[in-house]
């Protein structure tokens, strides 16, 4: 069985962080673990609190998992300050990790902050120059590369600026502040694919950026390209918000096992 590792913050409502990559990995086969940078208490409505993990025990779990199963990939998501970013950088360098997919959060869906600006530049300076892919939505972005993205040739535009500063594969995705849910991926060998998406009209999609990289960073692992493990991560997602499931009182999660009855 393939192994994949998450190093995110955890959810106590379920939807998003390592409870959502845990459901993703689950449901593709593969077998979880989790490193947590930082424990949130959430719901569907906002975010009330984070307590953020020690970076000297974030070390000891990233060296207790690559020392008896090592993964064959690994996802990072919620990342709350500088320090941690510097030491989940330098560990999984140091265990040479391969196949890192980068989810960049920065706000939650409720739009709650989860990270600082510090933790940011520390991401871009050190964790997406030894990234496979990163997959940031529109305003991570712009964040990372201060272009302002309004149609699709500006999708194509921040990828290639972040792929030539960084030298990671970009996964921009469209759906979050323009009219389509359409992806743009941009490669080490500089191919351009766009990876058409139905928009669904679903207003529940809490955690829908850390289930899309998990389902990327499995289908890695299973040994499919990058261009088809975010294809099939896709679909998977289209499959998950098409499910309408209906949780809690503001913007509810997805339907992680859809496909599975």
């Amino acid at each position: 069985m393939k192994k994949v590792l998450t190093i995110a913050g955890s959810d106590s409502s379920g939807g998003a962080g390592i409870q959502a990559d845990i459901k993703t990995m689950t449901i593709h086969g593969v077998y979880a673990m989790s490193v947590i940078t930082a424990l949130t208490a959430q719901n569907t409505t906002g975010v009330m609190g984070i307590h953020e993990i020690p970076t000297d025990f974030t070390a000891k779990q990233i060296d207790m998992i690559f020392s008896d199963i090592r993964p064959d990939s690994v996802k990072t998501g919620m990342i709350p300050n500088a320090e941690t970013a510097e030491v989940v950088a330098e560990r999984l360098k140091y265990w040479k990790a391969e196949n890192i997919v980068v989810d960049p959060v920065y706000v939650a869906t409720s739009g709650s902050s989860l990270s600082t600006k510090e933790a940011y530049e520390m991401i871009k300076n050190m964790l997406l120059p030894i990234a496979t892919l990163v997959t940031p939505n529109i305003p991570e972005a712009e964040l990372i590369t201060g272009i302002k993205i309004s149609c699709a040739e500006d999708m194509e535009q921040t990828a290639k600026f972040i792929y030539e500063k960084y030298g990671c594969a970009v996964l921009v995705k469209g759906g979050h502040s323009l009219n389509t849910a359409d992806d743009f991926l941009y490669t080490k060998n500089k191919s351009k694919i766009w990876f058409e998406g139905i928009k669904i009209n679903n207003p529940n999609t809490h955690g829908t950026g850390c289930t899309l990289s998990s389902a990327i960073a499995s289908n890695l692992a299973k040994g499919y390209t990058l261009e088809k493990s975010v294809r099939l991560a896709k679909e998977y997602i289209t499959s998950c918000l098409s499910a309408m499931l209906d949780i809690g009182h503001g913007n509810g999660p997805l339907n992680h096992m859809k496909g599975t009855e």
